[in-house]
């Protein structure tokens, strides 16, 4: 069993639950919107997520969309996967979810729309440059096929 880190969060809203770790179910942890969110098809928006946290040393989080919220919501999250890093710890430092609607929607407050977990971050990297890598080729990009 790997160690219990501590971390310390702020809500910006009392109207949405507090975050809660569930072990054994997953490692990820549901985000809220903390407001109730309109968007009209093509529209953009930071929806708040009502939290701000001072993540352990040598850690960052990774937020992604929940696997029903594109079929809740029709949102996807525009950058993909955020990447919260360990000197986002302020006071005001918010986290947000970018959201691009693809239809006509409405995001109560409350409503689980992402979630994150906390990952280690990257050792230091030194690159060294050679003419030949030691590994055998697969092929090239899109090379496994279709089956």
């Amino acid at each position: 069993m790997s160690e219990t880190k501590t971390i310390r969060i702020k809500y910006f809203s009392d109207d949405i639950p507090h975050l809660e770790y569930i072990d054994g179910k997953s490692d990820w942890i549901d985000l809220r919107a903390s407001e109730d969110v309109e968007l009209k098809a093509g529209e953009w928006k930071l929806i708040p997520l009502g939290i701000a946290m001072e993540l352990p040393a040598g850690y960052e989080a990774h937020i992604v969309p929940r696997s029903s919220t594109y079929k809740n919501f029709g949102i996807i999250q525009s950058n993909h996967m955020g990447v919260v890093d360990g000197s986002y710890c302020g006071d005001n430092d918010q986290w947000f979810f970018p959201a691009l609607a693809v239809r006509d929607t409405k995001i109560q407050k409350g409503e689980r729309i992402c979630q994150f977990r906390i990952m280690e971050n990257q050792p230091r990297i030194i690159f060294e440059e050679t003419d030949h890598l030691g590994g055998k080729d697969r092929g090239g990009f899109g090379s496994t096929g279709k089956n």
